[in-house]
């Protein structure tokens, strides 16, 4: 569980701003898009939500937040296993994992997961993805 906050604001803010921040929200929830705000002092500092994973987020002592400056920010997402291949499109992005198809939308949230046995590798045109798996002898479509 992720959420980066863009502050709506002028003031630095410190790295161990984030664990006061955290302990602020834990038990709310927080959904991307939304304008969240702390109470710190008497005064109310807005955060928009920039990216929530998932997109509606009750935030615990676990939930891991970041901050940004910008509506642009990076995302690094990891995987138990390694990554074997990535393909893009304007929506979506195919992760290939060892023998499973991970779809994400630019955000990177989750649109599509399935296993395969013995996957060999994907191709992907015009919203269509095709994965060959089963040693070679097996095509799954999948339109997005």
């Amino acid at each position: 569980m992720k959420v980066v906050l863009k502050p709506i604001f002028d003031a630095p803010l410190t790295p161990d701003f984030i664990e006061v921040i955290r302990a602020k929200l834990i038990g709310k929830e927080v959904k991307e898009g939304d304008t969240v705000e702390i109470d710190l002092l008497g005064k109310a500092l807005q955060f928009k939500v920039i990216y929530s994973e998932p997109k509606l987020i009750r935030v615990n002592k676990d939930t891991k937040i970041e901050l940004t400056e910008e509506e642009i920010f990076s995302l690094t997402l990891d995987f138990e296993k390694e990554i074997r291949d990535v393909l893009f499109s304007e929506k979506w992005i195919v992760i290939l994992l060892e023998n499973e198809v991970l779809i994400l939308n630019q955000k990177g949230h989750k649109i599509f997961n399935q296993k395969f046995d013995n996957l060999k590798k994907a191709k992907a045109s015009n919203g269509i993805i095709a994965v060959i798996h089963n040693g070679g002898k097996k095509l799954t479509l999948i339109h997005l």
